[in-house]
């Protein structure tokens, strides 16, 4: 049974723990949405993970799917995230604004949770899991991927929708 080294301190879980934190107060806040703008992170979670994918080799049939299961549940998540992103449209000018939800939020934390849950039972039960920590790690990656890519694109749908259904009612 392999044990996290010893000289790992509080800190290695405080960083995270921060950056959620910081991710959560900013999402907190109304922020102006360009919808123009939602395909680069995604494109850049894409090209990110596919270099560290990349690195591993030539996947086995079972750690392809895997991956695909981890990257339809992080599809579904993603979705399920934006659905509680409030999308508003100011009815003169058109302009969008986002706001995540505390759920939303919620969400964001415990796929964290479980990240780290599944790491540190991966690193303990390696030799039982039959598989080794990386493909466990790939597959945390690609959730990351689905769930981006499709609250990205929920978002965008959604808020196309809203400014044509303003400038609709805006010109009748």
């Amino acid at each position: 049974m392999q044990h996290p080294p010893p000289n790992l301190g509080l800190w290695t879980y405080l960083i995270p723990l921060f950056v959620v934190a910081l991710v959560i107060l900013r999402n907190s806040r109304a922020r102006r949405l360009r919808v123009e703008t939602l395909w680069i992170t995604p494109a850049l979670i894409l090209v990110l993970v596919g270099l560290a994918l990349s690195q591993g080799g030539v996947p086995t049939p079972g750690m392809m799917a895997i991956d695909l299961v981890a990257l339809g549940l992080g599809a579904a998540l993603g979705w399920w995230r934006a659905r509680f992103t409030r999308i508003t449209v100011d009815p003169t000018t058109h302009q969008l604004t986002s706001q995540a939800s505390p759920i939303g939020m919620l969400v964001v934390l415990g796929i964290f949770a479980i990240r780290y849950v599944l790491r540190m039972y991966a690193l303990q039960s390696a030799g039982t899991l039959h598989m080794p920590v990386n493909a466990i790690a790939d597959a945390a990656l690609v959730i990351s991927v689905g769930l981006v890519c499709a609250q990205r694109l929920e978002i965008a749908l959604r808020a196309s929708r809203l400014v044509a259904e303003a400038r609709g009612a805006g010109a009748g």
